[in-house]
């Protein structure tokens, strides 16, 4: 393309020239005005080429899971929304969650954009589908595309209905932006033929000169500059999208560790609010704590609502177990089991139990981060509540007196004693219950043992406000 100033200058050549030739030979006038009207084409046409274009980069170089895919779905947002000139996808991943990785490919294919990929050094796997998924593929010297064969969370190759899934994805989105679809199957599938172009019982792995002569790379280039220069963009701005400060703290959040310590406050909250009922501040550090637990996983789509509402029922169970049936039985373990559950689903990326594509990896750190929330929790409970109690800030703002029997103070409510009457049990005393004396009902208990209704009874104390009896012996 010409610098503007040489075409100024062609232009204004052919005007002069015109002006010359008016009463001269009329073929020649005319001649001179086609020159004229090219030469207008090419200022106008360098005028536009010039005009500076926006690109949007954005980075695939992680692992692909749903942090990943909601992070491509935020960039095109604000790529829509930014009116970006294009799109470029700053590519070096060895793959990870197909499920995710067939999100962002729907996510490319829908964008109006030009997109573009520049593979700096891998587009393994899922990467080499999202790749696959852009309009223009380029790469670095040394760079490779392909090795998209499904494994599961050990590295393990996935079963067949997972394989078949993989190859069809691969080849409708190769054939939809006119790649050769077999090459694109022959990524997934070791079985498929491609005379000269790859061996029996191997799955395809360009390198940047393979995949530039087969079809798969529009161009080698070293860097995202060079990559525009060589689609003649020279005047251009720059944008790598960044995560918001709201989306930034979202994946603070999901960090193991972090989770961990909201699963403590949890728990640790929950008991001490219902130590004393009503709102107060360790119920609301427990509200706040599970917001911040559950809001993240939930933007990500991890937390489903079956796990949340699976969560909610064990710790209802737990508090049940604690403070409304005596020991620990069924509704304890029950309560336990359904917590510490919920919060490691939550955490990975399950499908109704199906852990095939969940890396060994994360599910070993949820369930450490589960566990040690839990048990922190009880450490929390057991060693740190006297501490608690004691502190002057609980004793500001808790009744703490106690109104003992040598300052004159009583709990009894009988004005005359009552130790040695009579009567017969009202309601069964196992070892509480109701008696009867002198046709007056009075709350009572054993020392242990049980009495029927009807049977007759003798008060043996009436220090309290219930009585202590005993059977009374024929």
């Amino acid at each position: 393309m010409l610098p503007n100033s040489v075409l100024i200058w062609l232009f204004l050549c052919k005007v002069l020239k015109i002006e010359r030739l008016e009463n001269s030979n009329p073929k020649r006038l005319v001649a001179r005005i086609a020159g004229l009207v090219a030469c207008l084409a090419l200022l106008v046409s360098g005028t536009v080429s010039a005009q500076e274009k926006h690109v949007l980069v954005l980075s695939i170089r992680d692992e692909i899971d749903t942090r990943m895919a909601r992070y491509v779905e935020l960039a095109l947002r604000e790529a829509e929304d930014t009116k970006a000139d294009i799109v470029l996808v700053d590519m070096d991943t060895y793959g990870g969650m197909l499920t995710d990785a067939k999100d962002i490919v729907d996510k490319l294919m829908q964008i109006k954009k030009p997109v573009w990929v520049f593979i700096n050094t891998d587009a393994a796997s899922a990467g080499a589908l999202i790749s696959i998924a852009c309009d223009s593929i380029y790469m670095a010297p040394g760079a490779s595309i392909g090795a998209a064969t499904v494994v599961t969370g050990n590295g393990e190759r996935a079963p067949d209905k997972y394989q078949s899934y993989m190859r069809s994805i691969m080849r409708s989105t190769a054939q939809e932006n006119g790649r050769n679809p077999t090459i694109a199957e022959a990524m997934v599938d070791e079985n498929v033929e491609l005379d000269s172009i790859k061996k029996p019982g191997q799955v395809i792995t360009f390198s940047t000169d393979e995949a530039i002569r087969h079809g798969y790379c529009e161009g080698k280039v070293t860097s995202i500059d060079s990559l525009l220069r060589q689609n003649h963009i020279t005047h251009y701005t720059l944008h790598r999208f960044e995560l918001s400060g709201v989306d930034s703290t979202v994946d603070f959040f999901m960090n193991p560790f972090i989770s961990g310590l909201l699963i403590l406050f949890i728990l640790g909250g929950i008991y001490f609010e219902l130590q004393a009922p009503g709102l107060g501040l360790a119920g609301l550090l427990a509200l706040i704590a599970l917001v911040l637990y559950l809001v993240p996983y939930y933007l990500n789509g991890l937390a489903e609502n079956w796990e949340i509402l699976t969560l909610l029922a064990g710790i209802a169970l737990i508090g049940v177990e604690l403070f409304l049936i005596p020991g620990f039985g069924v509704a304890g373990i029950a309560g336990i089991t359904l917590t510490l559950g919920s919060l490691v689903l939550i955490m990975i990326n399950n499908d109704a139990f199906d852990f095939s594509f969940v890396p060994a990896n994360d599910m070993l750190l949820a369930l450490i981060a589960a566990l040690g929330g839990m048990v922190g929790s009880m450490v929390l409970l057991f060693a740190g509540s006297a501490r608690i109690m004691n502190s002057r800030a609980f004793q500001r703002v808790a009744l703490t007196d106690t109104q003992d029997s040598t300052q004159g103070y009583t709990a009894n409510f009988n004005q005359t004693s009552m130790t040695g009457k009579q009567g017969v049990a009202h309601t069964v005393l196992r070892p509480s219950g109701k008696v009867t004396i002198d046709g007056q009902v009075y709350d009572a208990f054993t020392r242990g043992e049980y009495i029927e209704p009807g049977e007759a009874i003798e008060v043996i104390d009436n220090e309290t406000t219930t009585l202590k009896v005993r059977k009374r012996q024929p």
